[in-house]
């Protein structure tokens, strides 16, 4: 690990001033952030540790209706608060299949929207990566890539975005809030998070220094909590980043859905939110033809990036399955395994 200097700001603009500098990094958990630094992928001169910075941590219902969350709540704070599960189970799911408990107390949900890929060769420094080192090439293009991107990809970068609490919350149509020098600014969550074209070093549209300090859910979002789900396939049941992840969330009235939300995981460099899908389930009977052809669009677009082909017919159905899940109801309580499609629909009483 590189020498660092290190600061604790005691305000967001003196955050966001020694931040601006070149070289410098957010501190949050470092749950992320520490490793990459152990391992030399990362090796930022300064440090800047938001932990202690005001009114950051909070969760706040606001009197439109809407959710705030301060982007240092720790991911199991969030995800167990029960007027917030019951509000949005979709994104509790999320949070739960995520990581381990441990690191679920220690993670923060600002840290989790930042967090960088866990693509190998973006880890190892000894291998070219555009996103760690532009224009040095990207060896998962020939490499090992079995888990890479099949939407958006580039020659550039073909890594994809590893959080499962971003994918419901773009279906939701999240807002992320922003502090900079120039004052605060906000972005949809589904815009923040860059695809790599010629420059994938760039993978949030943030300005040097600018610092994420809340999502904002809004009061629609809640609308979809009795059918909503989060369904997440890996190659282990718990502590394994998703091969491919879907959130769904439906309004369904008379037997016919009025209203579909669909995001996708796992499958390119940001949260991919299906519009096209959304469109064709309007009006549709809630049932397995409707979400198949739903899966198809979801995935029209897509192309292998390498030795991942599978993941293409792996995604729709990832997709259809949590269509039919969220059609069938969101659980009185949360699965025992959250996200797994291994899991019963009733699961046990984990918000108690």
């Amino acid at each position: 690990m590189n020498l660092f200097d290190y600061v604790r700001p005691a305000s967001v603009a003196e955050a966001v001033a020694a931040a601006a500098e070149p070289g410098a990094a957010y501190l949050a958990a470092g749950t992320n952030l520490l490793d990459l630094m152990k391992g030399g992928a990362l090796r930022p001169g300064k440090l800047v540790d938001v932990t202690r910075l005001p009114s950051l941590d909070r969760i706040e219902r606001l009197a439109d209706g809407s959710l705030r969350i301060g982007a240092m709540v720790r991911n199991a704070d969030l995800a167990r608060d029960p007027a917030f599960a019951a509000a949005y189970p979709a994104v509790a799911e999320a949070l739960l299949s995520g990581a381990s408990p441990q690191l679920r107390n220690a993670a923060t949900v600002g840290g989790n929207v930042m967090q960088r890929t866990r693509c190998a060769y973006f880890h190892d420094a000894a291998s070219a990566c555009n996103r760690r080192d532009p224009g040095a090439g990207c060896d998962a293009l020939g490499g090992e890539n079995r888990s890479h991107a099949v939407l958006g990809w580039s020659d550039a970068c073909i890594a994809t975005h590893p959080s499962d609490f971003c994918v419901p919350l773009v279906a939701l149509d999240a807002v992320v809030e922003i502090e900079g020098r120039d004052g605060r600014r906000e972005a949809l969550l589904e815009d923040f998070h860059l695809l790599p074209g010629a420059t994938p070093e760039r993978e949030t549209n943030l300005a040097a220094g600018e610092l994420v300090t809340a999502l904002r859910l809004p009061a629609r979002a809640a609308g979809f909590r009795a059918y909503s789900r989060y369904l997440k396939l890996r190659e282990r049941t718990s502590f394994a980043f998703a091969l491919v992840s879907a959130a769904a969330a439906l309004r369904i009235e008379n037997g016919r859905i009025s209203e579909a939300r669909l995001a996708l995981g796992g499958v390119a460099a940001k949260p991919w939110r299906a519009r096209a899908a959304e469109a064709l389930l309007v009006g549709a009977a809630p049932d397995g033809d409707a979400f198949a052809k739903a899966a198809a669009a979801a995935l029209a677009d897509a192309r292998p990036s390498g030795d991942n082909a599978y993941k293409i017919e792996l995604a729709k159905g990832v997709v259809k399955r949590a269509l039919l899940l969220a059609a069938a109801g969101t659980p009185v309580r949360m699965p025992a395994l959250p996200g797994s499609v291994f899991a019963s629909d009733t699961g046990v009483a984990s918000h108690a």
